[in-house]
């Protein structure tokens, strides 16, 4: 080979190993499921079909095409728990975003200023660790803005890189401030709505008044607006109602027409092209009226929680809603009818995850806090796509899932077991218990007695002396923590018990032996099988038959998660680490080179004879040990994991907060080369 040939090859060699490499280290790709809760909306005053969407995470996303699919933009203070209710973008400088946020119950949040579109974040050090409930801008000066936090109210007349306290300093009224509202033409004029009840200022903030007549006491205002084209013409909502003010605040009146039961009011919309037509988003859906508060007519369906509501200023047919566990709402009939619009978007927490046996491309993901629109979604196409499957569920959340030698889904709620039969799932009431403990013997008499699993080991009775003995079935409501599946034989660990199945989970009925537990963790492979609470452990080598307690690691101060392998190994990992058994229990190691802490999960991998773990609410890494060399693989996948599996030739995460994310593809030497 001449040296221009052999220049060439270890050229290419280096580009595929740079690529590869790439590959390696780029961020996973996220996937959905879409939905989940949405907050705050923000346009750009220069490009109207460019969104800004805020979430309960950190997460910004945005959208260039009006709404109709999102893309996920920025991780604001690195958090998820930042609440991003504000959102403004600066009319002189569509580059430069200001961002306000809260922490759930704390005092904690911030502002934070990007100049660069979102790319790039700084947090705003006079606002740090401030609770940011309300942000505005000055509709008559760009540079001017307001905020309400729990301490009172800021202004910034800088586009907010510095802020100073205008309201009184520890004042035991004005504070806080949910709400803000500047007036259109006179940006001295400010109006702050409370947790108590709203006030106002005419100078700046060198003086303010309360302007409650005509509203009840004690009530929070959640949400003011100013007419732009009258300003003497002022609405808030309360906890109370909705009011509207045609002095300027000085007197309100409550508007009737929406029912009592729909309190509260999060947000109000005026139409920027109709000034009559206001939409008021309630925990009991939108409201609309169009006679400017004389009459109100609900347009969506009471179950729709409503954080914000954006009415597009050069179509005002097109409305779109942020709303809990639904995410985007959009309409293209002025609010007549909605259709989610969250293509991109996904704040699922997701806790459970399953491959079909059958079928490795299609996967199953339960998902918690999203009732009605949560439960289990699937996925035929290996993640790319999913479709939601939760009729029957009743809301529930979904611990776990498992597939039973029938083929057929099982879930755990945390409310029972519940098995899919065609498209609807149907809960499992046909669990057997143990009979309640014997009364103490009395004194001179000998009994005979099983003793527990927590001390020896023990054998369960055949099946006909169980079922003379056993309590008779009733509705099973348990919170179904795992489920495991050891050949044909299926295991849930439960608040209430360790259960077994032999009928593909159509019935069960509780393991025999143990104490009233409560079970948190079950693993199966072949016939070994481990079981556990938070603090202790039980193991099984004949499939359920006997159990011996077994002693945990004694640096592991509490149990997160474990798994069998195929030889036999355990593994268990809580807050030290990971740690491993090769001898039944009797004895734990440590994993060479592999150093990580908090757990998340632990799963064998049969097909690649690798163990998967995620571990850390903010380690963005997935690891894997290879059996049985122990050799170790990692990935920064970019996001914070909850669990990690395999799917085909890649690996596929779920998030604590942000759906699913998938492995981009590696490409391989002999596949490259068939090209």
């Amino acid at each position: 080979m001449n040296r221009s040939l052999r220049f060439s090859v270890r050229l290419v060699t280096f580009v595929v190993f740079l690529f590869c490499l790439q590959l390696h280290a780029a961020s996973w790709l996220p996937y959905g499921p879409d939905g989940g809760d949405a907050r705050a909306f923000a346009v750009d005053p220069h490009d109207r079909t460019h969104l800004y969407l805020g979430t309960a995470t950190g997460w910004m996303y945005e959208s260039k095409n009006g709404g109709a699919d999102w893309k996920r933009l920025a991780w604001i203070g690195k958090r998820d728990d930042l609440v991003l209710d504000s959102i403004v973008v600066s009319g002189a400088d569509s580059k430069r975003i200001v961002v306000g946020a809260w922490v759930l119950g704390s005092p904690d949040g911030g502002i934070f200023l990007s100049k660069d579109g979102g790319v790039t974040w700084e947090a705003v050090g006079d606002m740090q660790g401030q609770s940011i409930r309300a942000l505005t801008p000055s509709p008559s000066d760009p540079k001017l803005l307001v905020a309400g936090t729990l301490k009172g109210v800021y202004q910034s007349n800088d586009g907010g890189e510095r802020w100073k306290l205008i309201s009184p300093a520890g004042s035991q009224e004005l504070h806080e401030v949910e709400s803000i509202a500047i007036d259109p033409v006179d940006p001295q004029i400010i109006y702050a709505g409370t947790w108590h009840l709203p006030w106002k200022t005419v100078d700046g903030g060198q003086h303010w008044a309360n302007i409650k007549q005509g509203v009840i006491d004690d009530s929070d205002v959640f949400s003011i607006i100013v007419d732009p084209k009258d300003p003497k013409i002022v609405y808030a909502s309360a906890c109370s109602g909705i009011y509207k003010s045609q002095t300027a605040g000085q007197v309100f009146q409550k508007i009737q027409g929406i029912p009592s039961t729909a309190r509260r009011t999060r947000v109000l919309m005026q139409d920027p092209t109709n000034r009559n037509i206001v939409f008021a988003g309630t925990t009991e859906g939108l409201w609309r009226t169009v006679d400017s508060g004389t009459t109100w007519q609900r347009t969506t369906g009471p179950e729709v929680i409503i954080n914000d509501v954006y009415v597009d200023p050069t179509n005002s047919n097109r409305v779109m809603l942020a709303t809990d566990r639904g995410g985007v709402l959009a309409s293209n009939d002025g609010g007549n009818s909605f259709v989610q619009s969250n293509a991109g978007f996904s704040a699922r927490q997701i806790t459970s995850y399953l491959a079909d046996a059958s079928n490795p491309a299609t996967i199953y993901v339960g998902v918690v806090n999203d009732k009605a629109l949560g439960g289990v979604f699937a996925s035929t196409n290996g993640g790319l796509n999913w479709s939601q499957m939760s009729s029957g569920l009743n809301g529930h959340d979904v611990f776990s899932l498992v597939q039973g030698p029938d083929n057929n889904l099982l879930a755990g709620t945390r409310h029972g077991i519940y098995r899919l039969q065609g498209a609807v799932w149907s809960r499992v009431d046909n669990v057997t218990f143990n009979p309640p403990p014997a009364p103490p013997a009395k004194a001179g008499r000998k009994t005979s007695g099983r003793t527990t699993a927590t001390t020896a080991a023990h054998k369960a009775p055949e099946s006909s002396t169980h079922k003379t003995t056993a309590q008779p079935a009733h509705a099973f409501e348990a919170a179904v923590n795992a489920f495991a599946r050891g050949g044909d034989t299926l295991y849930a660990a439960t608040s209430t018990g360790l259960f077994e199945s032999v009928t593909s989970g159509q019935s069960w009925k509780e393991v025999p032996g143990f104490e009233p537990k409560s079970w948190n963790f079950v693993a199966a492979r072949n016939s070994t099988v481990l079981a556990s609470s938070l603090n202790s452990a039980v193991l099984s080598l004949d499939g359920g038959q006997q159990w011996t307690a077994i002693k945990l690691p004694e640096t592991l101060d509490q149990i997160s998660a474990m798994a069998v392998d195929d030889a036999g190994g355990l593994w268990v990992g809580g807050r030290q680490g990971i740690f491993v058994s090769d001898d039944k229990g009797a004895s734990w190691q440590t994993v060479k080179d592999l150093f990580l802490r908090d757990v998340n999960s632990i799963f064998y991998d049969v097909a690649s004879q690798r163990v998967l773990i995620a571990a850390g609410s903010k380690n963005t890494i997935a690891f894997a040990v290879h059996l049985p060399d122990r050799k170790i693989q990692y990935w920064n996948t970019g996001w914070n994991l909850r669990m990690v599996r395999s799917i085909g030739d890649h690996l596929v995460g779920t998030t604590w907060f942000d759906g699913v994310v998938i492995q981009p593809r590696m490409v391989d030497s002999k596949e490259m080369a068939s090209h």
